[in-house]
């Protein structure tokens, strides 16, 4: 079959190689659409990072690269292991792709998020959702409404990421927000914020392509720290600060307009991922008593996901960017996400 694999730096090709067998309590899927994550993206440019590499095996697939990529998929199951009774031919599923090892604390716990031995299936081993098919065992598939498109099922795990971000930060009906970053992450936070009831939410982006997608995808505000004070503009119209900010881009300056927007007692969660360690300037954090937490990945919010999907409460259509075949993936994906990064949101690809 074909499938697109991680072989090294800005080294990924479309390879056939042989079709996975079904294992008991293992599901069988045809992926009929893919996202391209930034984190395929980064490892493209500086990889293998989180991926395996030669000499380092993860602990669960015990695979190193060459890796079969994609981890935001959806599509039809198309063979059932045995023991499995709730998942047929047919279904359309969506993956969610953490590998875990479902004995630790943190597993039992259900913060699965949390794993030691966490991976993901699409960059980790295992296989992934670029590929002709792929088989995961039975907790990572959900399945999906029958009035669903797939297309729409690829986007449940990047929104997973922003519920989940959002359900750490405790908002509460009506209260408003700050997301510092207009890139993926920002706008399924900002959608994932629109769908938990809050009152204002405000973006904070210099790029003039994603201040026109935050505004078209439902943001109240833009504000652009280019040639505004973002901090004195959100104080003065919340008087005093919003209840939550969001840091989606991950540097000192966006975690430091993130803290310096939020009211006493505010809360400031981070969701990007960082190249380095952050500096916070403590004293002004403590005079606000304000409370920094973070949010990785997701867990057990899948569900929920596709239930706001079904209802409308997540109009997530306008993510997408670019579809485009597998054989496309480098110079109509990747390169394409490289080079006009504020362009696309979510290119999704057709194994």
């Amino acid at each position: 079959m074909k499938a697109v694999r991680f072989h090294g730096n800005r080294d990924v090709r479309v390879d056939d190689i042989e079709e996975p067998q079904v294992q008991p309590g293992t599901v069988k899927i045809a992926p009929e659409w893919c996202g391209i994550c930034g984190s395929d993206v980064h490892e493209y440019l500086i990889g293998p990072e989180t991926i395996p590499a030669v000499g380092k095996p993860h602990p669960i697939t015990g695979e190193v690269v060459p890796i079969v990529l994609g981890h935001e998929f959806a599509g039809r199951v198309v063979e059932v292991g045995s023991g499995i009774s709730d998942i047929a031919i047919g279904d359309k599923v969506a993956v969610e792709p953490i590998i875990r090892d479902n004995t630790c604390p943190a597993c039992r716990s259900g913060n699965y998020n949390m794993c030691p031995s966490i991976g993901f299936h699409g960059l980790s081993g295992g296989g992934g959702g670029l590929a002709e098919f792929t088989v995961v065992p039975q907790y990572m598939v959900h399945k999906l409404p029958d009035g669903m498109s797939t297309e729409l099922g690829a986007l449940v795990e990047p929104l997973a990421v922003g519920w989940h971000a959002v359900r750490r930060s405790g908002i509460r009906l009506g209260e408003t927000a700050v997301i510092v970053g207009a890139g993926p992450i920002g706008l399924v936070t900002m959608l994932a914020l629109r769908a938990a009831g809050a009152g204002l939410i405000v973006m904070v982006e210099i790029s003039e392509a994603r201040k026109s997608k935050a505004v078209a995808m439902g943001a109240d505000l833009v504000l652009d720290p280019k040639n505004q004070d973002v901090v004195a503009a959100v104080r003065e119209m919340t008087s005093g600060g919003v209840d939550v900010a969001f840091d989606a881009s991950g540097n000192n300056a966006t975690l430091t307009t993130a803290l310096s927007c939020v009211r006493p007692h505010g809360r400031v969660v981070n969701i990007a991922l960082w190249e380095h360690p952050a500096e916070i300037d403590m004293f002004k954090f403590l005079f606000t008593e304000a409370s920094l937490t973070s949010s990785l990945a997701y867990a057990n919010d899948h569900a929920s996901v596709i239930s706001a999907l079904s209802n409308g409460r997540l109009d997530a259509a306008p993510l997408i960017s670019k579809r485009i075949g597998m054989e496309e993936i480098v110079s109509g994906g990747i390169e394409e996400l490289i080079h006009n990064k504020d362009s696309n949101v979510k290119i999704l690809v057709h194994p």
